[in-house]
C-alpha cells in the first residue's frame, strides 16, 4: 500500500519536479495550491487543469488573501523586478509564505493520515528567499513534531521534504525529464501576460531559462516576444 504525501503544488517547475520525485519514491501525492491575491494567478488556473493529470491523488486549493497585508511585489502595487537576480532579498518575497503554506499543509497531513510533506524549495539556483534554506526546512520539521497531536502522542512522525534544495535548476529539469515531467503543463512567471504568456525577464523566468539552457533543452512554455 502506498503512502500518502502532501506535495506544495504552485504548477511551477520546480513544485511539479517535485511531486513527480514524490510518485517515484512510492508516494499517492496529495497536492495542495493556494489562492492567496497573487498578480500571477495565472498559475492557479495552470495548477487546477493538471495537478490530477500529472499524478495528484486529490487536489486542494486553499483560499486566503495576503494582499490585505502587502510587503511584496506578487501581492501589493509594486512592480516586479526585470532587471535580474541581485544580492538582496528581492521584493518578490512574500513575508513568511513558505510558513504560512507548509501549516496549511501539515494540517491537511494530519487529517489525512500522512506522516509526509513534500516541498519544491531550492538554496542553489533561487531568488535569496530565506524560507527555502536548509536550516528552515530542519526547524519548520522539528515544530512541526512538537506542535501537533500525531506528533505529540507518537501515532506520526513528519517528514518534510525538499528532494531539490541543493540542486542546480539544469539538474532539477534533467531528474523531471527523466521522470516523464512534461514541462508545457507548468508556469513559472511572476509578471505574465493576462493570456498566460511569460514575461521572460522576472527572476524566476530568467531562472528557468537559465536551467532549460544549461540542460541543453528548449523551455515548451510560451514567452513574449
Amino acid at each position: 500500500m502506498q503512502r500518502k504525501a502532501v506535495v506544495l503544488y504552485s504548477s511551477g517547475l520546480d513544485s511539479t519536479t517535485c511531486m513527480a520525485i514524490a510518485r517515484a519514491e512510492g508516494f499517492t501525492p496529495f497536492a495542495i495550491s493556494f489562492s492567496y491575491g497573487q498578480r500571477h494567478s495565472f498559475e492557479l488556473s495552470v495548477a487546477r487543469q493538471n495537478a490530477k493529470r500529472i499524478g495528484a491523488a486529490e487536489h486542494l486549493v486553499v483560499d486566503f488573501d495576503l494582499r490585505l497585508m502587502g510587503g511584496s511585489a506578487l501581492t501589493a502595487d509594486i512592480d516586479v523586478p526585470k532587471e535580474g537576480v541581485g544580492s538582496d532579498i528581492p521584493v518578490t518575497y512574500v513575508p513568511a509564505r513558505n510558513t504560512i503554506f507548509l501549516s496549511f499543509a501539515l494540517g491537511w497531513a494530519e487529517v489525512l493520515g500522512a506522516s509526509d510533506i513534500f516541498i519544491g524549495v531550492n538554496a542553489l539556483d533561487y531568488s535569496g528567499y530565506p524560507d527555502c534554506r536548509p536550516e528552515y526546512i530542519g526547524a519548520f520539521e522539528k515544530m512541526a513534531n512538537l506542535a501537533t497531536k500525531a506528533g505529540v502522542e507518537g501515532t506520526s512522525a513528519f517528514k518534510i521534504h525538499a528532494p531539490l534544495i541543493s540542486m542546480s535548476k539544469a539538474d532539477i529539469i534533467r531528474r523531471g525529464t527523466e521522470l516523464g515531467v512534461d514541462y508545457s503543463l507548468t508556469h513559472s512567471c511572476y509578471d505574465p501576460t493576462p493570456e498566460g504568456l511569460s514575461c521572460g525577464r522576472c527572476d524566476s523566468c530568467r531562472l528557468r531559462l537559465k536551467g532549460f539552457a544549461e540542460a541543453g533543452l528548449v523551455d515548451p512554455v510560451g514567452y513574449v516576444k
